[in-house]
């Protein structure tokens, strides 16, 4: 039964990756330039990428802490070293929004814990 449900947790997590591919697609096609909130929070996160942490260049519009522009720059950066892209490649609008889609799915996986810790399997009825 348990083998069951990888299967079935690797079917969900697959779709649930391709169709946030397919809309990440479309969006990122329909929507080149930032679009509502990323007119603050991608220049911030652009900055980050670029290597400026200096409190002195913080947005005051955001009220939000740094932290995932940081596990953008966490992401963003070796993937630069390995591939040999340039910096204007990685910290582009399409590479950051696509940092958020890696994070969706991470969401999904951390609500399948989360789940399995608050329903247990083998739970006692009596």
């Amino acid at each position: 039964m348990a083998q069951l449900e990888g299967y079935y947790f690797s079917a969900a997590l697959s779709c649930t990756f391709l169709v946030s591919c397919l809309l990440f697609s479309a969006f990122s096609r329909a929507l080149r330039e930032p679009y509502m909130d990323e007119i603050f929070h991608l220049p911030q996160a652009q900055r980050y990428c670029e290597g400026h942490f200096s409190l002195s260049q913080w947005d005051p519009m955001i009220t939000t802490l740094p932290g995932l522009y940081l596990l953008s720059v966490g992401v963003v950066k070796p993937a630069s070293w390995i591939f040999g892209w340039s910096e204007h490649i990685v910290c582009s609008i399409g590479m950051l929004r696509f940092v958020n889609l890696l994070f969706s799915v991470g969401n999904f996986y951390l609500l399948y814990l989360l789940l399995h810790k608050v329903q247990p399997r083998h739970k006692a009825y009596f």
